[in-house]
């Protein structure tokens, strides 16, 4: 069966990535989480103190971005996918409001942007790939044969991913959470270097009012849907 790329776009906290992973899964595709490697970089560039006035130090992440090495494995544990940084996991680490709070900004910055899409094309070389983000269908793989571009109200975005973090038992606060998201909703959209928006040929997915397995479903569909006309 030929093999496809599929890029899955939208707002923060859509749930695309546990989209993403279930379809990945479901067709033995790989899955590739971006908004994971931005986060990555930004908890680099925390731990190196490269913020000034809590912007980033633009010379002086230039002068780091060639020692951020960003890579994924399978936790042997749970079988769910991990996000190494310089070999080491991250994964839980780059979910917290620290590293939420600073990563619009580091996702504004053309070098970084260039240095994680260039790894995210060649990521796609083979096909067989889903692959969720700001920008995969209009930047990264702007032929993708499948474009799909999620979206959700802000208050049930927040609720995902307060629910999200008290499951992890990681402290929350929903009105901090909500204004974080409203305010990455603009950032991304307004962005001058390669802003959210919805490709001309993505189907749109506004999944506020949908289950897990209803989402699963669609994005099931919309696959069978190009693959038998491949």
């Amino acid at each position: 069966m030929k093999k496809i790329i599929i890029a899955i776009d939208g707002y923060s906290s859509c749930g695309k990535s546990t989209m993403a992973k279930d379809l990945a899964k479901e067709i033995n595709y790989i899955y590739v989480d971006t908004g994971a490697m931005y986060r990555a970089v930004t908890l680099y560039a925390l731990r190196k103190s490269l913020f000034i006035d809590n912007q980033p130090n633009i010379s002086a992440l230039n002068g780091e971005i060639k020692n951020i090495n960003i890579s994924f494995s399978l936790n042997p544990q749970t079988g769910a996918p991990v996000t190494l940084l310089n070999g080491e996991d991250v994964e839980n680490e780059i979910r917290g409001m620290e590293v939420s709070s600073y990563v619009s900004a580091i996702a504004t910055i053309d070098f970084v942007r260039s240095f994680l899409v260039e790894q995210q094309q060649q990521m796609g070389k083979e096909k067989g790939l889903v692959m969720d983000g700001r920008d995969i269908g209009t930047v990264v793989f702007p032929k993708a044969e499948l474009k799909i571009f999620v979206t959700a109200s802000a208050k049930v975005r927040a609720q995902r991913r307060y629910d999200e973090l008290k499951n992890k038992g990681v402290a929350a606060d929903f009105n901090e959470i909500l204004n974080n998201v409203q305010e990455r909703d603009y950032i991304d959209s307004h962005r001058e270097v390669a802003p959210l928006r919805k490709a001309d040929d993505a189907i749109e997915l506004d999944n506020t009012n949908l289950t897990l397995h209803e989402q699963k479903e669609w994005l099931l569909e919309r696959y069978k849907d190009v693959i038998e006309k491949a």
